[in-house]
């Protein structure tokens, strides 16, 4: 049985089921985590996508994993929330020329950082709170980070879960242009209002297309503007993604078992990134959900966790 260090949580000011810390990396960088249920059942740890909050994942589906019988995780990647963020580098890189460069299968120099240090970030949180091993579920890039911490940290991951991701395998099919620049497009203005705005186009565009709800999308924009707006660190985080490249050497040293869940209706991700995960990882399920997009809407959360935690007791 995992001891989970309950001595360093104080409330979250955001949801009345969940406590919050701060870890304090080797590196010098902090990550801020939440964790919400019973810390003596099962952990399973939620590792946010490009540009996401911890809070971009939902209170109901945490609720919903936690009322199934998990201790539920979920942190500020670095760059982003309350994390730490790293100190650009002064030479701009050329994204066009990197993007070129990562859709041939070609290497790209170092940047600050690539999705291998995210994965050892993650189990430096890990570590911190005394969780001896746990299921993962990622999403989007942080599906991606998942892959990387069950390839080269087996011993900290019994299953994992995949949503709406890729692993970055040559001649997938690329991103919808519009969605492509709308997700990577900025806000007319860096006032709250704009970039509230800004996201709810985005959620339009990206998100599913029969459960687009405004008001929630508002509700989450804002308090993620006002717990942290740094929108250079969505550029950190792509550049990772790029100069990190196909994920297929970590596939093929994954032994968990795996279920991958892609939406239907993924613009920004089409469905064969989530097929083609499944296919190179030895064993893994793969289901597609109908009505879906790249977003986790209030009316899917109970078929997404049901599904989620069948396989996690399987």
């Amino acid at each position: 049985m995992q001891t989970t260090r309950l001595d360093l949580f104080q409330p979250s000011p955001y949801t009345n089921f969940m406590n919050e810390t701060v870890v304090e990396m080797k590196n010098g960088m902090s990550i801020h985590v939440e964790a919400g249920g019973n810390p003596n059942h099962p952990c399973i740890l939620l590792i946010m996508g490009l540009g996401g909050q911890m809070i971009h994942w939902p209170d109901a589906f945490c609720q919903a994993l936690i009322q199934q019988g998990f201790y539920v995780i979920r942190f500020d990647n670095r760059d982003i929330g309350l994390s730490s963020k790293t100190k650009l580098s002064p030479i701009k890189p050329n994204l066009l020329k990197i993007m070129i460069r990562f859709k041939l299968g070609l290497k790209n120099p170092p940047v600050s950082y690539s999705l291998e240090d995210m994965a050892d970030d993650t189990v430096e949180v890990l570590k911190h709170l005394n969780i001896s091993t746990c299921c993962v579920i990622g999403a989007s890039m942080g599906g991606m980070i998942a892959q990387i911490l069950a390839a080269k940290y087996p011993q900290y991951v019994k299953k994992i879960g995949l949503l709406f991701t890729s692993n970055n395998q040559r001649f997938l099919p690329p991103p919808g242009l519009k969605q492509l620049q709308m997700f990577f497009g900025r806000a007319k203005s860096a006032h709250e209002e704009d970039v509230i705005q800004h996201n709810i186009k985005i959620a339009k565009n990206i998100g599913s297309p029969n459960y687009i709800n405004v008001a929630d999308i508002r509700r989450i924009s804002k308090i993620a503007y006002q717990r942290s707006y740094a929108p250079a660190g969505v550029l950190q985080q792509l550049l990772a993604i790029l100069c990190t490249g196909s994920l297929q050497k970590w596939d093929k040293k994954i032994t968990q078992p795996t279920l991958v869940l892609h939406g239907e209706c993924d613009k920004l991700l089409p469905a064969k990134h989530g097929r083609t995960v499944a296919k190179a990882i030895n064993g893994a399920k793969f289901e597609l959900i109908s009505g879906m997009g790249h977003d986790i809407p209030t009316e899917l959360i109970p078929q997404l966790s049901n599904l989620f935690v069948h396989h996690f007791k399987s």
